[in-house]
């Protein structure tokens, strides 16, 4: 017999990914009667952590929320601390302390970043916790990141900025930050998103990082984070992953190359190339993930493969996901570089 718990446990999962036909996906995984899911919905339902609309096979459900707290507060001498202790802390302070740690590390490094960077008048703050996850964000009404990155590094095009953020060790003040905030929030979180004018980047665990239109010009910048309350992810092991071996140092990076694809464009020239490889150097490891790449030019394999690694031989670039038309490419560029040497 399925012990109960179990079954509403998936059923709330199921609810966070699409509450539509949740009792005819429970009652087909479990091999019961819709009698008996609907007896468990319930359950879910008088508990306060789940609300349904409409009736028997259209109902609909949804998270309840637990628990929510929003604040907006003056930048000027505000301290992230203070932000956490008053905001965050609270509303996650019964989760798992792997969970607690790496909500006090995105949402410090978050609000710093507002602190310093945006120019805000404020800065605004929420957390929001369900049965399943927790979202929390920061916000604020500055001249916003990616312009701001564009304008402080002379980039081109504003979509830019996301690729370099997405390399990490990126800041506008190298004095007072390290330009891993960002980077590694990304990596610890199952979601993480940044908003910003009408550019939108997103990084999902185990799925590729997405550069989007949106279709508004929206003031400032959004950061959103999204984790599940008994994840099991360790901020420790996310920072290893990345470090060099035997050391503490930042030194590798995932790289996703789709981003320096825009509206479709190929991949061809040296320049792409050279926007790419940019600030490769401060690696030792630069891994180069060619998903969603479906081919390359031959001057930007030379570029990459030959010019940029011959230049750099204390950098290793590791390319993975590549299609058959990219690894010929990628290989003719390295043999290049293994005759020329």
């Amino acid at each position: 017999m399925v012990d109960k718990e179990q079954i509403r446990a998936r059923a709330l999962a199921l609810i966070a990914a699409d509450g539509r036909g949740v009792a005819g996906r429970l009652a087909a995984e479990f091999s019961i009667s819709r009698q008996l899911v609907h007896g468990h919905l319930q359950a879910l339902v008088r508990q306060g952590l789940v609300q349904g609309e409409g009736n028997t096979r259209a109902r609909v459900y949804r998270l309840a929320t637990l628990q929510e707290t929003t604040r907006s507060y003056n930048r000027d001498g505000l301290h992230e601390d203070i932000v956490w202790q008053e905001v965050f802390a609270p509303v996650v302070a019964d989760l798992p302390e792997n969970v607690r740690d790496i909500w006090r590390y995105g949402a410090t490094e978050m609000v710093n970043n507002a602190i310093d960077h945006s120019g805000s008048v404020q800065v605004h703050v929420g957390v929001r916790r369900n049965a399943v996850y927790t979202d929390g964000w920061v916000a604020d009404d500055g001249e916003g990141i990616f312009l701001k990155i564009q304008r402080a590094f002379n980039l081109y095009d504003p979509r830019e900025a996301i690729l370099e953020l997405a390399k990490g060790k990126l800041t506008t003040d190298p004095d007072n930050h390290s330009g891993e905030g960002i980077f590694f929030s990304s990596k610890v979180f199952d979601a993480f998103d940044i908003r910003s004018g009408r550019l939108h980047f997103r990084h999902d665990s185990g799925e590729l990082d997405v550069l989007m239109e949106r279709p508004a010009d929206a003031p400032g910048t959004l950061v959103l984070m999204r984790i599940d309350n008994d994840s099991e992810r360790r901020i420790q092991t996310i920072f290893d992953e990345f470090a060099a071996p035997e050391e503490y140092t930042f030194a590798k990076t995932i790289v996703p190359v789709r981003l320096a694809q825009y509206e479709g464009e190929k991949l061809v020239s040296r320049s792409q190339a050279k926007r790419l490889y940019q600030r490769f150097e401060r690696f030792r490891h630069v891994v180069l993930d060619f998903e969603g790449v479906a081919e390359i030019g031959q001057a930007f394999a030379d570029e990459l493969f030959r010019v940029f690694a011959t230049a750099h031989p204390d950098t290793m670039l590791a390319p993975i996901h590549m299609t058959t038309a990219v690894s010929q490419m990628v290989k003719r560029a390295q043999a290049g570089a293994t005759n020329a040497s």
